[in-house]
């Protein structure tokens, strides 16, 4: 059983299952992602499961609150198919924008699927927010005012 104290200072934080990361409310731009362990520069951060949609499917997202969520990969260009984006699985879905980010999403496609991780670019210290460039920023409505 956990003492009082130790609950009253966990009360802002939600861990996943490794206690490397925690979730918490960031004044003007919603839930973020934080360190619980310190990242070197290549480690991974996070490895999650996707869904990827069409171009059909993204336009009927892109009408929901799923749009701030869902993922565009850089090398779109490169693949073949009608893939437009991803819903990505996990902790990564909440980690927030930066034009200067401690991190950078890494596409996997194996015979499973595609996967999406986030890896250290920049040490990360504990407690550090961790933050990646948005691919899409330029499909965001004006009223999202992105800040650092």
């Amino acid at each position: 059983m956990l003492s009082a104290e130790k609950a009253h200072t966990m009360i802002d934080k939600v861990f996943d299952r490794s206690n490397a990361l925690y979730v918490k409310n960031v004044p003007r731009k919603g839930r973020g992602v934080f360190a619980n362990i310190p990242f070197k520069v290549g480690d991974l951060i996070e490895r999650a499961p996707t869904w990827g949609f069409d171009d059909a499917a993204a336009k009927l997202l892109d009408r929901t609150g799923v749009f701030e969520y869902y993922f565009v990969r850089p090398d779109q260009h490169l693949m073949s198919g009608p893939l437009t984006g991803y819903v990505v699985f996990g902790v990564i879905s909440m980690v927030n924008h930066s034009f200067n980010p401690n991190a950078q999403v890494v596409w996997n496609d194996e015979e499973s699927g595609t996967w999406a991780s986030i890896v250290a670019i920049k040490d990360i210290r504990v407690d550090e927010e961790i933050t990646h460039r948005y691919m899409n920023i330029s499909a965001y409505p004006s009223s999202i005012k992105f800040i650092d």
